[in-house]
């Protein structure tokens, strides 16, 4: 895995001050290739790129990687995981004079046979730069899935573009104006969604997007290369459907333990970390094999003797990092500094924690992320079928009532404690199937989130942006359709957004087997009412998995790593919280109401309203605007060449 950066004129020629500007942008990216740098300058174009060497070791795999003519150039971050296959059934041996034995050279062999329209024959991860000087054109490709970022910044006769935003802050254009509608989002979502950024320059390519560039022309065209399809095989009977689909996980676990550095495993004692544990085992019977796993200090978030089990299960060398809230306080700044941008997932101190130490050993790491949006294991999956029920069974009467009454249950500072799901679930019952689906998952409501932010109360619902997506799949299962929206956003702008960064920011290649494009492509064909059985979810993904793993992880339910900060807000990181969270910091936002804001703080640790989820998005944005904003003591956490 590699940083890239660059800078792509649009019809005038690159000056030198701006090729500097790419050595300083791929400085910035130091983190994500600490192996090494290297820059291509042309007329129009200047690319720069950092190595972290995972596939062929040696400097003739160093980037950027030209063709023997040296007329097209790869910029690239990524490992496309069925490289081999693709050399072979295309027999690419025959017109191209391989120099190297990993996936970079590959691309530009399937370049030079197909064109640009090689791209959907990929799997894996992926984003990078591809530039024909014969043509005068090039491309800003981002995988299918959006598991590798691509950042870019127009301007009049440029786009800018890298890897982080920290490698766009120092480009010519940029202004740290905040894009107020990603922002209005993240108070709902704990994540900023689409191709927004807390930068209102600043854009992010999505996944099975490309940006298309006529150098001569001096024009640009975005569009998307790939589309999942949802088209169910109804001739399948369950077991041809698990029995298909346990080969196709074991292929996608095997592409993806390709690597010629030492790779680990991520284990959180939940099912799709274990099926890839299980899987690993039975490629590699005699492997010695590195589990790492998170154990929080919290009791009802604890997860560790299922970790302690499957690990014993697969025979694993296991490593097992406690998590307390000192451990909070002495990462949270830092981890921020890597994340460059507010994100209030639970996890990803964790992450960022068990990254750090993990690299001490391993240079790649399988994750299971990916697993609860291809086999529909979230509980509003879940949720979504039984409101269909719930409503067709109760008369609205009785339903007010009871959503009265789960609203008058006492606050309980639990990991989805049943006072919480209840009032998600009967006040999210009653609205349309988006709108329900998101709010099952809300920080703040609409109503929230217009008396927090006054300024922005005009600002369109954030629901309405993700109905073009489900509207778009008109004819299709109502669950794929919630599927679709998880993969295209949630995965993207939330889990990415915390895998890439908090694993890159230790020089560590995270790895995704469940978001395999062929894997999911056989997943969504299977249909929807086995995925989920009755109210069973993963259904059809344990039916497939029951061979190798043991009872106590085949029967258990969903238990995703989260960190307890409604309980931990009101002991043990009052005193850092309130030292961020102040009049002053809150105020300098511009469109926060601080008065609103305090409240928030006040009623929680009165236990009044458990508004622990949403003091945690606030937190992290007062403390990035900190970093970024107000100041640049982002650069401060860095690590650097030395």
């Amino acid at each position: 895995m590699c940083g890239i950066a660059g800078v792509i004129g649009l019809g005038t020629e690159l000056s030198g001050s701006e090729r500097d500007h790419v050595r300083e942008m791929t400085a910035r990216l130091f983190h994500r290739g600490p192996d090494g740098d290297g820059f291509s300058d042309h007329r129009h174009v200047s690319l720069g790129n950092t190595r972290l060497a995972v596939m062929d070791l040696t400097q003739a795999a160093a980037l950027p990687m030209s063709s023997p003519d040296g007329q097209v150039v790869l910029c690239y971050n990524g490992e496309v995981t069925n490289f081999r296959e693709l050399r072979e059934q295309h027999n690419l041996d025959r017109t191209w004079q391989f120099r190297t034995t990993g996936d970079t050279e590959v691309l530009l062999a399937l370049y030079d046979r197909f064109g640009i329209e090689f791209l959907p024959m990929l799997t894996g991860m992926f984003a990078f730069c591809l530039l024909d000087l014969r043509i005068g054109k090039c491309w800003l490709v981002r995988d299918f899935f959006g598991i590798r970022p691509l950042f870019f910044m127009p301007t009049a006769d440029r786009i800018w573009f890298g890897s982080e935003i920290k490698s766009l802050i120092d480009a010519p254009g940029f202004r740290a104006d905040l894009d107020h509608e990603g922002l209005w989002d993240f108070f709902t979502l704990a994540y900023i969604p689409g191709d927004h950024t807390p930068f209102a320059c600043v854009r992010e390519l999505q996944g099975s997007e490309l940006i298309e560039v006529d150098l001569n022309k001096g024009t640009w065209n975005r569009k998307p290369y790939y589309q999942l399809r949802y088209e169910p095989n109804l001739n399948w009977s369950e077991k041809e459907a698990a029995e298909g689909l346990f080969w196709q996980m074991r292929d996608s676990v095997r592409r993806n333990m390709q690597s010629d550095a030492r790779l680990g495993l991520t284990l959180s004692g939940g099912y799709d970390t274990s099926t890839i544990l299980a899987l690993a085992r039975d490629l590699q019977p005699d492997a010695e094999i590195h589990t790492w796993s998170i154990k929080m200090a919290e009791a009802s978030y604890d997860e560790s003797d299922y970790q302690h089990l499957m690990a014993k299960h697969a025979d694993t060398v296991h490593h097992e990092i406690t998590v307390g809230p000192q451990d909070v306080v002495d990462t949270f700044v830092e981890h921020l500094a890597y994340l460059d941008e507010p994100s209030a997932n639970g996890a990803a101190v964790p992450s960022y924690i068990l990254a750090r130490e993990a690299s001490k050993l391993d240079t790649v790491l399988l994750s299971g992320e990916g697993g609860d949006e291809t086999f529909n294991a979230y509980e509003t999956h879940v949720a979504s079928k039984v409101r269909r029920m719930y409503r067709g069974a109760i008369a609205k009467p009785a339903r007010d009532l009871i959503r009265w009454t789960a609203h008058n249950l006492p606050v309980r500072h639990k990991k989805l404690s049943f006072d919480f799901l209840a009032k998600r679930f009967t006040t999210g019952a009653e609205k349309d199937v988006v709108d329900a689906h998101l709010f099952w998952r809300h920080t703040f409501t609409e109503e929230d989130k217009q008396r927090l932010m006054p300024t922005l109360a005009a600002t369109r619902p954030t629901w309405t942006s993700f109905q073009p997506i489900y509207d778009a799949m008109d004819g299709c299962d109502p669950l794929d359709r919630i599927s679709a929206i998880d993969i295209r956003t949630y995965f993207i702008a939330d889990l990415m957004v915390k895998n890439d960064r908090t694993f890159m920011a230790h020089s560590i290649e995270g790895r995704f087997p469940y978001m395999d494009r062929i894997l999911l492509e056989y997943a969504q064909s299977i249909p929807a009412s086995m995925r989920i059985k009755g109210l069973r979810r993963r259904y059809m993904q344990k039916q497939a998995m029951k061979r190798l793993m043991p009872k106590p992880i085949q029967n258990r339910g969903n238990f995703g790593l989260e960190m307890p900060h409604s309980t931990w807000f009101a002991k043990d990181l009052r005193d850092f919280a309130e030292s961020w969270l102040t009049r002053d910091r809150i105020a300098a936002l511009g469109f926060i109401d601080p008065d609103v804001a305090l409240k928030l703080w006040s009623e929680h640790l009165d236990r009044k309203v458990d508004h622990g989820r949403g003091l945690w998005s606030l937190l992290n944005l007062v403390v990035w605007h900190e970093l970024f904003v107000r100041s640049s003591s982002w650069r401060d956490h860095l690590r650097t060449p030395s």
